[in-house]
């Protein structure tokens, strides 16, 4: 039985992303592990209305705040502790991980 790590990683900051994919890659490669990716994602353009005041009778707007946010996604198959140890590091605040593990059953194999 082989455990699928999915790791999903997002950022407005582009070159922090990109950094903290490549270590992740050479930490992998270095290790030996099957590393599938980093695929990406078409970044997301996100806007955010910013209102002057709090109060809800108020209608009056600043222009609204506007960010791209960038996704890579990379999969790590077996190699368990490497998967665990890269989803508990400590990651800019730039950064969001997500981690996501599945568990792949053997071909012939019954449940």
């Amino acid at each position: 039985m082989t455990f699928v790590t999915r790791l999903t990683l997002q950022s407005g900051d582009r070159a922090a992303l990109e950094g903290i994919v490549d270590d992740i890659k050479t930490t992998a490669e270095r290790k030996g592990a099957e590393l599938k990716g980093p695929h990406s994602h078409p970044p997301t353009d996100i806007s955010v209305p910013q209102h002057c005041r709090l109060h809800a009778d108020d209608d009056r707007h600043f222009t609204s705040w506007n960010y791209t946010v960038f996704t890579r996604e990379l999969e790590i198959h077996g190699h368990d502790n490497l998967a665990r140890n890269i989803a508990e590091q400590d990651f800019p605040d730039s950064v969001h991980i997500e981690a996501e593990v599945e568990q792949i059953h053997g071909a012939g194999r019954g449940n």
